[in-house]
């Protein structure tokens, strides 16, 4: 299992154990504190650092915003479902429009969060845990981010992630030019 895998793996871990089960009174309580809480009060449950000690996130302001914005966003979350949120928000009849999509791309902090949490109904507040998580941990990442946002966009339009190993450019030939 990569780091990634792993990361997400743990992400959806403690979704599961305390968020998503809303028949309990305990974790209905806490998704609804983390939905309108601000960043200080997110970090002010217990529960948010039990995540950070998993993920092994560092006491860097960075982090503590990172943190905040995984666990607010996860909050609104309802059923962990096996498409990534991209993809359930583009294919071929689109919940959100490629312009929003585009927004969505661009967002950056409160402003991510706040495109995220207005996203989240459209797809009936089901995505992949795991990958969302993941990804919310690297979007501000100059490159990490950026690889984030790229699958994003194929995922959004149903093709498939290009291998990031193969660097050489595809062959322009006579027949593909036309």
């Amino acid at each position: 299992m990569t780091e990634t895998q792993g990361r997400a793996a743990t992400i959806a871990g403690w979704w599961r154990e305390n968020i998503a089960n809303r028949e309990r009174g305990r974790a209905r309580a806490l998704a609804a504190r983390l939905r309108r809480a601000a960043v200080t009060e997110a970090l002010a449950e217990p529960e948010v650092h039990a995540l950070a000690r998993r993920l092994e996130l560092g006491r860097h302001r960075a982090d503590a915003a990172r943190l905040a914005r995984l666990v607010q966003v996860l909050a609104h979350l309802r059923e962990d479902a096996g498409p990534t949120l991209a993809a359930r928000l583009g294919g071929p009849e689109p919940a959100l429009s490629h312009l929003r999509f585009q927004r969505l791309l661009r967002a950056q902090g409160d402003e991510l969060t706040a495109a995220l949490r207005r996203a989240l109904p459209m797809v009936d507040r089901r995505a992949n845990v795991g990958r969302l998580g993941q990804d919310l941990l690297i979007w501000d990442h100059p490159e990490w981010g950026e690889t984030a946002r790229r699958n994003w966009c194929f995922d959004y339009f149903g093709a498939p992630v290009p291998d990031e190993s193969d660097d050489a450019p595809a062959a322009v030939t006579e027949e593909t030019a036309t």
